[in-house]
């Protein structure tokens, strides 16, 4: 609503200038905090050393980060590239059996990695899950599944289990529970899919195929069971015209995301610098602001490289995964707020568009909002922080919710500069409230709850209302550009209906 409506150019140009410059002054507090404060205790047991001839250490806060691209790097270039390299070669020799080709190379490579008693836990849960699939009942495989689900997210089950698994490497419990969890996910999808199914059931071979794919088994994203069986079992494989192409610049764009990371981590202590409370108290208003809105941008670029580079793989592949995840700096709505947009689609296919229906009751959106963040804290691992984070951001969707279905502004007034304007001033507070909830769960609760004191009250009201300023600036800009992408959507022709079929004589 009112998504098409033009704000004036000077206008524009006046929010881009006073966004940019906000950008390059919290980022320059940033930078003098990290050089400065490089040899306190706390931030040098989390940096390493980095670039010796620029005299630069590196913030290796992030394990997971460090071990995909230095520790694991050519682990994961040899399988990912084994897996293009056997997975092709078979492709053209048998179109027809590719899922099952790949299902070997993925096997293989599993047991290899984990060993064979990971492979025989795995292949337990979905032997259970695909017995209850045969019920065709889908709250009772909903209940197994989520059952099956907490038993990786729970003490004493997910230690009991993690004791059959033997070895030890660095990575080692990433793999693990990554991989069990999004096992479960996928038999899940296995199982409602297989209730929808009107005559006789999918084979048990079909559930293996899917699970066992080895791009999205340890780290997803998680794709529906619907789509991975239609894509994987078409034998159609042309692509589609410059689809190489598009797939190269992309694989080339998520090289330069790791290298424009790997340059920001020897300038900007982002991770590093929130676990000295000591340090951030000392901060002003405009770092901590800064260093909140960069955690969750680093956070979104860690999810969209590494899905990236799956999707990269698997299009090869001639599957067509979810999408990595919007930008969070292009969110102001909880609605679309999301790092993981394999498991948004599952919960909104499975859980919330099941429930909610057509979303036009009130009732029913909560009940299925709730739900869905119900199953999410599951997925999350329930833990305090967990539910503090799931209890705020579903309030914030709810409240988001009611607001749209109440119709709080009229149809004409929403077609004027003003409603963008006004609307505008909502969105920038829905922006930090956004910031704020997820923050605590991708850094601590307490450099949150820093962050919310300093801005809130002790900064207002120069530091609140700038900050909110520079903020509105940012969505006037992101609805700007919606704003050209719906009429370049408009514009778009319509394909013709079909010909009808000439009448017999």
């Amino acid at each position: 609503m009112g998504i098409k409506t033009a704000l004036p150019k000077s206008e524009l140009y006046i929010y881009t200038a006073v966004l940019s410059l906000a950008l390059l002054w919290a980022g320059s507090w940033i930078i003098e905090a990290s050089s400065e404060n490089v040899n306190r205790k706390a931030v040098r047991e989390n940096v390493k050393p980095g670039w010796h001839y620029f005299g630069r250490k590196m913030d290796a806060s992030d394990f997971e980060w460090v071990m995909w691209f230095t520790t694991f790097r050519n682990h994961i270039l040899f399988a990912l590239s084994g897996h293009v390299i056997f997975a092709k070669i078979c492709s053209m020799v048998s179109p027809k059996n590719r899922s099952l080709i790949y299902m070997l190379y993925g096997s293989l490579a599993v047991l290899i990695t984990m060993g064979w008693t990971y492979i025989s836990l795995i292949l337990s849960h979905c032997i259970i899950l695909y017995s209850v699939a045969l019920v065709k009942r889908k709250w009772l495989c909903f209940v197994a599944g989520v059952t099956s689900l907490a038993t990786f997210k729970m003490e004493p089950f997910n230690t009991w289990q993690e004791g059959f698994v033997t070895g030890s490497f660095d990575l080692q419990d990433v793999l693990f529970y990554g991989g069990c969890g999004f096992s479960i996910m996928r038999c899940m999808s296995f199982a409602l899919e297989n209730c929808e199914k009107k005559d006789g059931n999918y084979s048990f071979m079909d559930l293996i195929k899917y699970n066992f794919y080895l791009p999205f088994f340890f780290f997803g994203p998680v794709m529906t069971f619907d789509r991975f069986h239609e894509q994987a079992n078409n034998p159609n494989l042309t692509r589609k015209e410059r689809e190489m192409w598009n797939i190269t610049i992309h694989a080339l764009v998520h090289l330069g995301a790791i290298l424009v990371v790997d340059v920001f981590f020897h300038f900007l202590y982002i991770l590093t610098i929130p676990s000295d409370l000591k340090l951030l108290k000392q901060l002003s208003d405009w770092s901590l602001a800064g260093l909140a809105y960069s955690n969750l941008v680093y956070d979104w670029v860690k999810s969209a490289v590494m899905f990236g580079v799956i999707n990269t793989v698997s299009r090869l592949d001639h599957l067509y995964p979810p999408q990595p995840p919007k930008c969070i700096t292009m969110l102001y709505v909880f609605a679309e707020t999301h790092f993981d947009r394999g498991i948004n689609d599952w919960l909104c296919k499975y859980v919330y568009d099941y429930i909610g229906e057509n979303h036009d009751a009130i009732f029913k959106e909560l009940l299925a909002t709730i739900c869905t963040f119900a199953v999410t804290t599951l997925w999350l691992g329930p833990c305090e922080l967990v539910y503090i984070w799931s209890f705020f951001n579903c309030f914030g969707l709810n409240f988001e919710l009611i607001w749209v279905l109440n119709h709080s502004f009229s149809s004409e007034f929403s077609q004027n500069a003003m409603s963008r304007r006004i609307r505008g001033l909502f969105n920038a507070v829905n922006f930090w409230q956004i910031i704020l909830y997820n923050v605590l769960a991708l850094n601590s609760l307490d450099f949150a709850q820093l962050v919310a004191k300093r801005l809130l009250l002790k900064g207002f009201p120069l530091s609140t209302l700038s900050v909110l300023f520079v903020t509105y600036c940012g969505v006037q800009l992101i609805k700007e550009r919606e704003r050209r992408q719906a009429l370049l959507d408009d514009l778009e022709p319509v394909p013709p209906p079909e010909e009808s079929k000439q009448k017999a004589e």
